[in-house]
């Protein structure tokens, strides 16, 4: 009699590894990016690399980052913003105090010096989208107004990547918390001013 174990073991050790197949190339296209970040000019700034994070459904905030580089001879200011998708926008920053990350609303904004860049990113300056309606969706892209002293206000599209992304391209998906701390030793602190 012959046995039918072995071909049966074989054909299971074949559709185990294409399902492992199958869950990386999943893996790889949530790290793909989703939509391209565009760039802007508003008077003497250029702003880059706009993107937001991902939010799971039923969460109250987002977050939102860019690069804005003043070409100009006079500093910049970006001082607020308006968004359709939440009840406010505001500017914020997280910053290591002893072992504690604390973050905080700049309620004169950010200045954008002469011949210099800002980077909005992950655990440092960003938009903070307070009281979202609807969750961000990787891959689709959400209009932005920013609001400068003097270049005016301009509308921006973030592109959104995934909820673990540390960079507009949706890079470093496995961050966890993205620079909102929770990692070793580390606390975090709100200290958010209501406006």
């Amino acid at each position: 009699m012959r046995s039918t174990t072995l071909p049966y073991q074989a054909a299971t050790a074949a559709t185990l590894a294409l399902i492992g197949l199958l869950a990386v190339g999943i893996y790889l296209i949530g790290l793909a990016p989703q939509a391209k970040a565009q760039s802007v000019k508003a008077g003497d700034l250029m702003i880059e690399q706009a993107w937001a994070r991902a939010t799971p459904p039923g969460a109250r905030v987002g977050g939102g980052y860019l690069t804005i580089t003043n070409h100009g001879a006079a500093p910049d200011r970006l001082i607020g913003g308006s968004v359709d998708f939440a009840e406010r926008l505001e500017i914020h920053e997280m910053a290591m105090q002893g072992e504690v990350m604390k973050m905080r609303a700049l309620p004169d904004g950010l200045e954008i010096p002469p011949g210099g860049a800002v980077t909005l990113k992950p655990g440092g300056y960003h938009l903070m989208f307070m009281g979202l309606k609807n969750a961000l969706e990787q891959g689709a892209r959400v209009p932005v107004t920013l609001a400068f002293e003097r270049a005016g206000r301009v509308t921006v599209d973030l592109a959104v990547a995934g909820m673990g992304a540390k960079s507009h391209d949706g890079q470093g998906a496995h961050g966890g918390h993205g620079g909102h701390g929770g990692h070793g030793e580390t606390k975090m602190q709100h200290n958010m001013q209501q406006q």
